[in-house]
């Protein structure tokens, strides 16, 4: 019996570590892409605008589809979690060796670009999803540490491909991309639940038939989904509320990330300042994550999503006001409490309010939050630095987030009134 648990709690260990690779490979990945879109693009000849609205139509078709995978996956059937993230790391690696050889059409580039973001969008929810999902199963999986080493993975990544695309030009970011999702892709093919033994089954069963026409109920109010979006919006309307001040912080998120090279250049820096202080915003994400679960432990999510609108308050009002790399320094640091409490606070709490049924689209509407936030901020912010530089575009962001937090205290708090659950 002694050597059937230390086995347990040794295997709980490998999910946990397995995990942390399949977060931090997609967030090379994400890096690569995301932090690095604007130069990319502007060394492939498109205008700020022109960037700005491929951002936008990569969101809005990520927007569709998010929701879309979800209300499959929740149904009960062979497409599963980890099945789907599979084979999107997959065609993202595609894609990403495609993009790194082709160098002339914009017309492909734009069109290759814009389907990788739009699918590392879509799929990020459904890895977050996979953590609950094993968990449930008995597996012991510390997601905060899990996703903090993501956040490492990123950060780790981000300085190294800054330096090597300044000496060996932009198809070095695709092609260090590419490596790194095939080490995901193999570690998702791997990360199978594990088998039950005949004896856990037959207890099952055994406890089933003794429970008769009770379990047979819980069971079929197990798969009573909301997959109308007005259903939905009608069943969780706080969290339609919450989900309406994400889009507002994530708009100044994306904003910052996306265009962070036009941002920072009059203040005296360049591409391989956009790999430093990227890594920075990303190591300080990794203590805030791993120690999430005793801090939820102590304060609510809802004070937690709170406080992280806050921080994304003063990290952009921070940028605004800087002169130079010190600005940008404190700026990111303010990830400690902003984007780093945010993404682990916001997956407890949809994984939280929602019904069994429907945690996936939770998370996937979470997400599409997150993106519609990118859909807004590539509509409006690449128009706004080519006719009024920079310095606007943050005054945009500071406003942006500003609304956000006000909502989000709202929400929350109109949550924690109406809800006899416990956090």
């Amino acid at each position: 019996m002694k050597k059937q648990m230390k086995h347990k709690a040794e295997n709980g260990k490998f999910w946990t570590a397995r995990y942390a690779v399949i977060n931090a490979t997609y967030f090379m990945g994400f890096c690569g892409v995301h932090a690095y879109a604007s130069i990319f693009m502007l060394e492939r000849g498109f205008t700020n605008s022109q960037i700005g609205m491929l951002i936008a139509f990569a969101n809005i078709f990520s927007v569709f589809i998010q929701p879309v995978i979800a209300g499959l996956i929740d149904k009960p059937g062979k497409l599963t979690n980890r099945r789907t993230a599979s084979l999107c790391t997959a065609i993202v690696l595609v894609l990403s060796l495609a993009l790194a050889f082709v160098r002339e059409g914009k017309a492909a580039v734009f069109l290759i670009f814009m389907l990788i973001y739009m699918i590392q969008m879509a799929y990020q929810p459904i890895i977050i999803a996979m953590n609950f999902e094993y968990a449930e199963k008995g597996c012991s999986i510390n997601f905060g540490l899990a996703r903090g080493i993501g956040s490492m993975g990123f950060a780790i990544y981000s300085p190294i491909i800054g330096n090597l695309l300044e000496k060996y030009g932009v198809s070095v970011i695709h092609i260090g991309d590419a490596l790194a999702l095939a080490v995901g892709l193999l570690f998702l093919l791997t990360f199978r639940l594990p088998e039950r033994d005949s004896s856990s089954v037959m207890e099952e069963k055994a406890e089933k038939a003794a429970l008769g026409e009770e379990a047979k109920k819980d069971s079929e109010e197990v798969f009573l989904a909301h997959n109308n979006f007005f259903d939905f919006v009608k069943y969780y309307p706080m969290f339609i509320l919450f989900l309406a001040a994400t889009i507002f912080v994530f708009f100044t998120h994306n904003m910052l990330n996306d265009y962070l090279i036009q941002i920072i250049r009059p203040l005296g820096c360049t591409e391989k300042h956009v790999g430093y202080a990227t890594a920075l915003a990303a190591v300080v994400e990794l203590p805030t994550m791993a120690f999430f679960a005793k801090m939820v432990k102590k304060v609510s999510c809802e004070k937690l999503l709170f406080l992280s609108t806050v921080f994304f308050t003063v990290k952009v009002t921070v940028l605004l006001l800087a002169n130079g790399i010190v600005g940008v320094i404190i700026s990111q640091f303010c990830q400690i409490a902003a984007y780093a409490l945010f993404i682990p606070a916001a997956a407890y709490y949809a994984n939280i309010v929602m019904e069994k049924a429907d945690q996936v689209k939770g998370q996937a509407y979470v997400n599409c939050a997150i993106t519609m936030g990118g859909m807004f901020s590539g509509l409006v912010c690449g128009r706004i630095l080519d006719t009024s530089g920079p310095k606007m575009i943050l005054v945009w962001g500071v406003a942006a987030c500003v609304i956000g937090a006000a909502m989000t205290a709202f929400a929350v708090r109109k949550r924690e009134i109406s809800s006899s659950k416990n956090f």
